[in-house]
């Protein structure tokens, strides 16, 4: 047995016989010496016996394994001919070395080397498949996995959603009492099977106890009233102070909407955690306590989180994403269509909505998989049918009436009123998450949360539509007033012959329940405005898509009431006398509460094809989309003329995520030169050799500076450009060389080139690490218009861009230099932008 010391160079394999194929290999040399050849084969060998060589083939084998168990280290194929004993050359790095090609937390990824990385797995999977059975059940293994991944995400997306959807209505409604026949019911559950409601008292029955009914029981009057109210905030404060202390203690990535990360990160930033399953498991319990707790939130934005943290985790039992964050961004796009999916019951409009809002790089198969993830997700909520109604969401609606030429002004009022409220509702909302940034304030949020869980039950609870559930609010605006509906909102004076047909229910005069239901909605309308603007970014999971939602809904119906009532009593106007005849069903309250929900949601996110689907899927009316694209191209022009990004992008750049929206124009007349560092009051820019740095100068040049990479150059004088190093591949890559090989030290030469210089005999063993530069760095010359350069950014995923001039280095570009130099031609600090 050999010992360990022994094999200081040791060197088994195989060499391509001159003009047969790869696969005649024969035994090329073996090695027992310090760098002493021991042995080659003749000239003659190759070719005489395909016995000799497969012998040969396996004795090289077996020796490699023996080797490896004596000394633990791999010993790769030579690439014959001999070895130059003055340079003592082992280049253990032309494998893959464990950890290179990955990056830290907080850094971007760079596109074009991930791209180019899975096309070299292709190629190597392709070549291999013919070559036996398992080979070819790994290629369509590995052609398959992007399916398999997607419906695995939109299986745990479709089942998480259900079980928020279930756990959040019986926890809303444990605030008001408890089903004594089954705990686990909610209200309407409690009372379904029993005989002793009435058609006008249908939420009553003797199974449902408040908590008055229970604790002093008494059911009505002042002392009932305050009992309820007081258990009313003292669940409400309960539910949010318990999701706060969660999302505090075990994951502080849960709280928030979540979609301006998603878009951040699917751009090509790495958040490490972000995507977890602490963060999975934290976020969809804390999103049943936020939303059960009354805040004005939403749980529709946080279920696009929680699908992607499900595509994450699946992306991790496949190589072919577990290795590759380009491709792994291809699954989270597809699994923010599944969230969409489940949040709104809208499959197209979820492919839609990552296409349009969330995705940077969105390929064709990733439309088809996207595609494929919302449907597996919507089928599977289907499926649980967690509302009871055979639908995906608890607010789906179908209306009976054709809309009329003449409704389209208040339909773009209404856009005009969603535009306003985004733009005030943005520029609130940034106002207040900054102060709560830049004081003590900001350091307390679970008392910021109490504050406001507290603000908001105290003020709820004495009105009936702010007491409810917010998607149980924006269900009762969108409904058609009909025979079956006893709220307070279908409270007319009733004319109608009982002869007439349900679905045509003339106009008719509004009652007292209907003008005291308005006055009620103004005042939940002024609260929702309030509150959201201060709930919007508080620590716990909070969405967004819902109280603009409510909010649009309300002023809607209002708006909807209104025209009603001028089309009955002044029907011979000319507005309405072509189209509303006396005793027809002319006008209809809740497709003004659609549209100006869908206003209201455009002007703060800005989205506009993806919504005006997602709408339509809710309704399921071809007919409603020419007043839906009218209300939310109005009211995303009024909100862009007030400021062009919506809440999303603006809660990005408070962040300072290095994000490049593809939306906002560069149109300033600055070159490459202005913009590159160093600057002419920085010192020199930092740079490698090709060939005449040590170790120990790589490991001081990492030491004294923060940059992510480092060009590589061949010499100080010439400047010209070799390629690009990055910081961690060195520091990776100088690790393994020191624990794998023997004799390399601070002194010893490091090598970028492909062939080795000529060195002492006695000098220590040189480091080749031409393995892990990258040979084709993205260059622009310093003229180049800083337009082009943020378009290339924009387009191509670029980390950093090298500037040359005559093909000498000048200087570097890096994403975060461009976010800088657009901040400051915007008149906005630069130092917002925090991370590399």
């Amino acid at each position: 047995m050999l010992a360990k010391q022994e094999l200081d160079v040791i060197s088994v394999g195989f060499l391509p016989c001159p003009g047969k194929d790869r696969s005649s290999l024969v035994y090329s040399k073996l090695c027992s010496g310090p760098g002493v050849v021991c042995g080659a084969v003749p000239d003659g060998f190759c070719g005489k016996n395909p016995v000799q060589h497969f012998v040969m083939y396996f004795i090289t084998e077996f020796i490699n394994f023996c080797l490896f168990s004596v000394t633990g280290t791999h010993y790769t194929m030579t690439n014959g001919g001999s070895i130059n004993s003055s340079t003592h050359l082992l280049d253990l790095l032309d494998e893959p070395i464990p950890g290179v090609g990955t990056y830290d937390d907080f850094h971007t990824i760079d596109w074009v080397r991930e791209k180019c990385k899975d096309r070299e797995r292709h190629r190597r999977i392709n070549s291999k498949k013919k070559e036996s059975a398992w080979e070819m059940t790994k290629s369509l293994y590995d052609a398959w996995s992007g399916w398999l991944v997607v419906t695995l995400t939109g299986l745990a997306s479709g089942a998480l959603a259900g079980l928020i959807d279930i756990a959040a209505d019986w926890m809303t409604d444990l605030k008001e009492g408890i089903c004594l026949s089954a705990l686990w019911f909610n209200h309407e559950q409690c009372c379904w099977g029993s005989n002793e409601t009435t058609f006008e008292e249908r939420d009553k029955c003797p199974q449902w106890k408040t908590w008055a009914e229970l604790i002093i029981g008494q059911a009505e009057g002042p002392g009932s009233y305050i009992m309820n109210y007081i258990m009313y905030i003292f669940w409400a404060l309960s539910f949010a102070f318990l999701a706060v202390s969660l999302v505090k203690v075990f994951a502080p990535y849960a709280c928030g909407s979540g979609i301006p990360e998603i878009k951040t990160i699917l751009s090509g930033f790495i958040i490490r955690g972000y995507l977890g399953k602490w963060t999975l498991m934290i976020k969809t319990i804390t999103l049943v306590l936020a939303v059960a707790s009354g805040l004005s939130l939403g749980k529709e934005g946080p279920l696009v989180h929680v699908a992607c943290c499900c595509g994450n985790i699946f992306s991790y039992l496949f190589p072919k994403y577990s290795t590759n964050e380009a491709k792994k961004r291809e699954v989270l796009s597809a699994a923010s269509a599944a969230g969409v999916s489940v949040a709104f019951g809208a499959p197209i409009g979820g492919v839609l909505f990552s296409l349009e809002e969330v995705s940077y790089y969105f390929p064709l198969k990733t439309l088809w998989r996207s595609f494929f993830a919302a449907l597996v997700a919507a089928f599977v909520l289907r499926s649980i049918n967690p509302f009871g109604n055979s639908r995906l969401v608890l607010f789906y609606v179908e209306y009976h009436t054709p809309w009329y030429l003449f409704e389209l002004l208040p339909f773009i009022l209404l856009g005009v009123f969603g535009g306003l409220w985004g733009a005030f509702f943005i520029r609130a909302n940034i106002a207040w998450c900054r102060r709560r940034k830049s004081t003590k304030f900001g350091k307390y949020p679970v008392l910021e949360v109490i504050i406001v869980a507290a603000i908001t039950a105290v003020i709820a609870f004495p009105n009936p539509y702010t007491r409810l559930n917010t998607s149980e609010l924006i269900k009762e605006l969108f409904t058609d007033c009909g025979p079956l509906e006893s709220s307070s909102l279908c409270d007319y004076r009733n004319d109608m012959n009982a002869s007439k047909i349900v679905d045509d229910i003339p106009d008719r005069p509004a009652g007292t329940g209907v003008y005291s239901a308005i006055w009620q909605l103004c005042l939940a309308l002024i609260f929702k405005i309030i509150m959201t603007v201060f709930t919007f970014g508080i620590k716990v999971p909070s969405g967004l898509f819902i109280p603009s939602m409510a909010i649009g809904a309300i002023a809607g119906r209002i708006v909807g009431i209104a025209v009603e009532q001028l089309a009955y009593y002044h029907h011979d106007w000319f507005f309405f006398k072509e189209w509303c005849e006396v005793g027809a069903d002319c006008i209809t309250p809740g497709l003004y509460a659609m549209v100006g929900a869908a206003a209201c949601l455009g002007g703060v996110t800005r989205m506009t094809v993806s919504l005006v689907v997602i709408v339509f899927e809710l309704t399921g009316g071809l007919e409603y989309i020419v007043p839906l694209m009218a209300a939310v191209m109005t009211s995303k022009w009024v909100g862009d003329a007030f400021g062009r990004e919506g809440i999303y992008e603006a809660h990005i750049r408070l962040n300072g995520y290095p994000f490049l929206d593809a939306k906002e124009e560069f149109t300033h007349t600055t070159l490459a030169a202005d913009v590159m560092r160093p600057r002419r009051s920085d010192p020199p820019l930092a740079v490698l050799t090709q060939d005449n740095m040590t170790v120990e100068d790589i490991e001081n040049l990492i030491n004294e500076t923060s940059y992510n990479g480092f060009p590589v150059i061949m010499s100080k004088e010439s400047q010209r450009l070799v390629g690009f190093a990055l910081r961690r591949d060195l520091t990776i890559a100088i690790e393994s060389a020191r624990k794998k090989q023997e004799g390399i030290v601070g002194s010893s030469r490091v090598c970028f080139a492909q062939h080795t210089p000529s060195l002492p005999a006695e000098s220590p063993r040189p480091l080749k690490l031409r393995s892990i530069l990258d040979m084709s760095p993205f260059t622009v010359t310093d003229h180049t218009p800083m337009e082009i350069v943020v378009d290339i950014f924009r387009k191509l995923g670029l980390r950093q861009c090298l500037v040359t001039h005559n093909g000498r280095l000048l200087g570097i570009i890096t994403k975060k230099d461009i976010l800088r130099h657009m901040a400051q031609t915007a008149n906005q600090d630069p130092a917002s932008i925090m991370f590399n």
